[in-house]
């Protein structure tokens, strides 16, 4: 039986009530709408589908699976489709400058398109490293009742008996051209045929699944709904009960906001640490925050990081990849072990309407698989990711440790001016055992963009000098990055902060377990060098990027393009 709603508080009123509304109503009978579907409440059922990547090519199917469930739960979806840059393909070039910017415009076309067309509930289908935080951005900057449903993640390719990933191909790149007898072109032609086997996002513990576990840690997600790889049509369930339960919370005005408390942002953050996440977190966790009015900057993450064991065995520093993990249990069995060790705040609500303790209060630790290690027992005791301050980051850098044996790494730096540079020298192989290398003018203004150096990370790894240099940069590193690698040094160069003022032979030293990153200058040499020191000028004069570098702000604080909640004078589920 039809359920009747009472839209007098909702968006949609505005273009479904009244006889002024006529008009309005004419396009929705276009479309085939009938009454009684005109006057139930909208969903917005949000897609980043394109075919740029395989991150994204399950998105439509998931999202009309998202529609029937809206449907069945006597809603009206409204589908549509947004951007999305994926990573993969905008690596190691020109591209890649368009990838965080992405993320700031998928929340902004997503909340374009609701406030547009008075949309009341929101549900975001996303598969690659930006679109999860812009999508569920969009659900804490709208604040209407919202449900976040990750794409899944693709299947391990298989080569030569192992399971491999598209990490496997960018480091077999880097072997192949420092003339690595067990890397030939062939060979390298036949591992990238077989890498990535179909639809899904990146298989290990890189930006897509970091945020997949974030949006199930911090309640916007149904638990274990990141799971199942983008290829199970079983995933269809989830998405139809995604829609089905995003019907309850605007029954019951449950609304982002009051899921995602400080609390939750905690949890998230945990979970992050817990699994050795992209460092990429750390930029998206401030960002959303910023929409919604918490104070969680790079600072707070760091700190919730520093007390949080390491314990899922997770690729690029573990062994397995996500659908290893979601097989063990996923984010719920994690939440578990880490609930029974008091380490996450069981109080803090899901979109089921249930708190994390009472969804999990019947669940035991499956102590016989392997992926997810007891939080009483971790593979570490500080978490896989770990921030850093000092001279030469006074805010602050962030470094991926999971999987690294050496924690302290001092040398002089070799510096780039840009990737390309870097990439070059590395390629080349001019560069020499025991340096820091230095890639600046890569932050969100002076790329602008923020660029990843996959490629370059990469390249130097499968040349068999990842535990023999470092590298540092004012961008940003792939989720699929290893080896001692820091990003995000703030302020960035084009700001003039120190990292732009460093040259050839300073020394630098960094210590993982202190927190700690600094360049042997003294604050007087600094003070000279930032005299004679002036902004470049980019090759990007007009467009998107140039809008961007005008209004992003720095990377601690999740290189954000507005005010945010602080500016905000009115919430859009209110209007």
């Amino acid at each position: 039986m039809s359920k009747t709603w009472d839209k007098s508080k909702l968006p949609s009123r505005h273009v479904t009530e009244g006889p002024a509304r006529a008009p309005h109503r004419s396009y929705y009978y276009a479309m085939g709408l009938s009454t009684k579907d005109i006057q139930k409440p909208f969903v917005g059922v949000a897609s980043c589908w394109n075919e740029a990547a395989p991150c994204n090519t399950a998105l439509m199917r998931q999202a009309h699976a998202v529609s029937e469930g809206v449907k069945e739960a006597d809603g009206t979806p409204r589908e549509f489709c947004t951007i999305t840059v994926t990573d993969g393909i905008a690596m190691g070039h020109e591209g890649m400058r368009s990838s965080l910017v992405s993320r700031d415009w998928i929340a902004d076309t997503v909340e374009l398109t609701m406030r547009g067309h008075s949309y009341d509930a929101l549900v975001g289908v996303a598969g690659c490293d930006k679109s999860l935080p812009g999508m569920m951005m969009a659900m804490l900057r709208l604040n209407v009742p919202s449900v976040f449903l990750y794409g899944g993640s693709i299947m391990p390719g298989s080569f030569e008996g192992r399971d491999v990933t598209v990490l496997d191909v960018f480091e077999a790149v880097g072997a192949h051209a420092a003339g690595s007898n067990d890397m030939s072109a062939d060979k390298l032609r036949a591992l990238e045929k077989v890498a990535c086997p179909g639809d899904g996002a990146c298989g290990g513990q890189f930006t897509a699944n970091t945020m997949a576990c974030v949006s199930e840690a911090i309640g916007l997600a149904l638990p274990l709904s990141s799971a199942m790889p983008a290829p199970w049509t079983d995933r269809d369930g989830y998405a139809r009960e995604s829609g089905k339960v995003v019907m309850d919370l605007v029954a019951n005005n449950l609304r982002p906001r009051e899921i995602c408390t400080r609390e939750a942002f905690e949890n998230a953050a945990i979970v992050v640490a817990a699994t050795g996440g992209s460092t990429n977190a750390a930029l998206h966790l401030p960002a959303m925050a910023h929409e919604c009015g918490v104070e969680f900057t790079l600072r707070h993450v760091a700190e919730v990081f520093e007390r949080t064991p390491y314990v899922a065995d997770l690729k690029p520093g573990g062994n397995y990849v996500a659908k290893d993990f979601g097989e063990a249990g996923g984010v719920p069995m994690l939440m578990k072990t880490l609930m029974d060790e008091k380490i996450i705040n069981p109080d803090c609500l899901t979109v089921t309407g249930k708190s994390w303790g009472d969804y999990l209060e019947d669940l035991s630790f499956d102590e016989t698989q392997k992926v997810i290690y007891p939080a009483g027992k971790p593979i570490t005791e500080n978490g896989g990711v770990v921030g850093l301050w000092g001279s030469l980051a006074p805010d602050g850098a962030i470094v991926k440790v999971a999987g690294l044996e050496k924690l302290q790494f001092s040398g002089p730096a070799r510096v780039f001016d840009g990737e390309e540079a870097c990439f070059e020298a590395v390629s080349n192989r001019d560069y020499k055992e025991g340096e820091v290398l230095v890639i600046r003018y890569e932050g969100p203004k002076g790329g602008p963009g923020m660029r990843e150096m996959l490629s370059t990370t990469a390249a130097i790894y499968g040349q068999g000098m990842g535990d023999k240099v470092a590298l540092i940069t004012d961008g940003r590193f792939s989720g699929a990055t290893r080896g001692f690698c820091i990003g995000h040094v703030g302020p960035e160069a084009q700001e003039g902060g120190p990292i732009g003022l460093i040259e050839d032979g300073d020394m630098i030293t960094i210590d993982a377990e202190k927190g700690t990153i600094d360049v042997r200058l003294t604050p007087a040499e600094l003070q000279d060098r930032q005299r004679k020191w002036k902004p470049r000028v980019t090759a990007y004069g007009n467009g998107t990027l140039s809008k961007f570098a005008k209004l992003v702000g720095p990377a601690h604080l999740g290189a954000v393009t507005h005010e945010g909640f602080a500016g905000e004078r009115h919430v859009y589920a209110d209007i």
